[in-house]
């Protein structure tokens, strides 16, 4: 067992972190009557999120404390800090294919929460991501953006990365 009493291999939420130096996410697509909506942020960090099967709104909180404080982040001197300590934004992107398993050559994804659980998992992610980020000195300034995309569409994105960056964490 880990330290959060859940069994070694089994998660309720993936999170893929990249850092990035824009991005460009179209959260509603274009129509007869209007033209496609697009989020954007600067240089900062790209935070795909999928929900699993067991997951809970009991992980949310320290979701967002880990993602928000590991030093995963580049500062212009090169030391690695948390998003929170430097000047970046955040784009939060809702990723189901996270929760994708092989099965024979085919993708499934049985494993994701239900699509209504998700959604609840999802704003209540954004809303604590939003709260830590206007308590915290460094982001009360409103110096840092927090954008996100829309949970259960199919989305386009577009990113400059100086890397690939790119972390997994299992929750």
């Amino acid at each position: 067992m880990s330290s959060n009493s859940q069994p070694v291999g089994l998660s309720n939420a993936r999170v893929v972190m990249q850092q990035c130096l824009s991005a460009r996410l179209q959260v509603k697509p274009p129509s007869d009557t209007s033209e496609a909506e697009y989020v954007e942020i600067g240089k900062g960090l790209l935070i795909y999120l999928c929900f699993l099967k067991d997951a809970t709104v009991d992980i949310v909180d320290r979701m967002v404390k880990t993602i928000l404080g590991v030093k995963l982040s580049e500062s212009d001197d090169g030391k690695y800090t948390s998003i929170l300590d430097l000047p970046g934004d955040v784009l939060i992107i809702p990723q189901a294919t996270l929760g994708g398993k092989i099965k024979g050559k085919q993708m499934q994804y049985h494993g994701n929460v239900a699509k209504q659980k998700g959604q609840e998992l999802y704003s209540a992610f954004i809303e604590q991501c939003e709260l830590s980020m206007k308590s915290n000195a460094k982001c009360s300034e409103g110096s840092k953006l927090l954008k996100f995309g829309t949970y259960g569409n199919r989305q386009v994105l577009s990113i400059v990365t100086n890397g690939p960056y790119t972390h997994l964490i299992e929750f």
